[in-house]
């Protein structure tokens, strides 16, 4: 297997690529902000029914308040990163071996053999490299060849490699 394809300085890309290696590390703050605000929203109704709840009524409020903004951490980030990305809009390649994925990024390259990725995770336009527990880097999908991409999937389908979104 050889494939080997471009990628545009596209001011957007880098911040697709952020949002797409950060997903699983910022969606706990969504599950855990959930529960606090829901926890916080009912602690606040039960609270107003009882003699003495205004005495734990700045718990609840907290509660509510904290689930609140861990649920908004993470459009932030995205914000922050998509205002920050634009600057790092720079041509780049990929080539893709039997061996290893080398990324090339402006002057910058670097390199990951398929022997240190653990896990590959499908989404809707990217693969992402797991080396570990952290994600490594992307394949961007919608830059390869449909036959390309065919091949890449073989090639992660037969490692054992590929996982479902």
């Amino acid at each position: 297997m050889h494939i080997r394809f471009d990628v545009p300085a596209d001011p957007a890309y880098p911040s697709r690529v952020a949002a797409a290696l950060s997903i699983d590390q910022l969606r706990k703050y969504l599950y855990v902000g959930a529960v606090l605000a829901a926890a916080g929203a009912a602690g606040l109704a039960v609270s107003r029914s009882l003699g003495w709840g205004d005495q734990i009524q700045p718990l609840w409020l907290t509660m509510l308040m904290g689930g609140l903004l861990a649920i908004l951490y993470w459009p932030w980030v995205r914000l922050r990163a998509r205002r920050r990305s634009s600057d790092y809009a720079v041509e780049g390649a990929y080539e893709i071996t039997d061996d290893n994925i080398l990324m090339r990024s402006g002057s910058q390259s670097s390199g990951i053999a398929w022997d240190g990725v653990d896990r590959v995770k499908d989404t809707p336009e990217f693969w992402v490299l797991y080396v570990g527990q952290m994600p490594a880097t992307v394949v961007p999908r919608r830059l390869l060849s449909a036959e390309d991409a065919e091949t890449l999937r073989a090639y992660l389908a037969e490692r054992g490699l590929l996982q479902a979104r």
